[in-house]
């Protein structure tokens, strides 16, 4: 039997994070999503082609110091979710993660939800940068193309 499309999503989440061997990244949860939606309701965006999700974008707004802490890895991307305050001012957006099963990518569906995300959360807060620990290549270039278009500069947390 064929794996559904929630399956497929959770398998592919696995290969490309591997968080369970992994402690610097964030697992996603309940109480993970619970605070997500806290900070901004557009930090989770899904794409449904009727049968189930083919695309995840997760974002956290946070504040400038929080972003520069991470980026300088003196913090863990749990420890960005759990620090940033909730009903304050946002200067930066980090552009989480990016999942698109294989048949549904280069047709521009995660670039047109996380620009969606963004300028939701622009709305409401003062974003001045986004920033990206890219794990692909093609998350990389995702992320320098939303930049681009959203005329915001990107800082990149880069492991060596």
């Amino acid at each position: 039997m064929a794996l559904s499309n929630f399956e497929r999503m959770i398998q592919l989440a696995e290969e490309v994070f591997d968080v369970r061997n992994d402690a610097n990244q964030l697992s996603v949860d309940e109480e993970v999503i619970k605070r997500l939606k806290n900070l901004h309701p557009s930090t989770l965006s899904e794409y449904d082609d009727g049968k189930g999700p083919v695309v995840w974008i997760l974002v956290i707004p946070t504040t400038r110091d929080l972003m520069n802490r991470f980026i300088n890895k003196s913090i863990t991307e749990q420890e960005l979710l759990d620090l940033t305050p909730l009903n304050i001012p946002y200067e930066a957006i980090y552009l989480c993660s990016a999942m698109v099963l294989p048949e549904y990518r280069n047709k521009g569906i995660a670039k047109k939800l996380t620009l969606e995300a963004i300028e939701s959360i622009k709305k409401q807060h003062p974003i001045k940068s986004l920033f990206v620990w890219p794990f692909t290549k093609e998350g990389n270039s995702l992320a320098e193309h939303i930049a681009k278009l959203s005329s915001l500069p990107l800082l990149k947390r880069i492991e060596v």
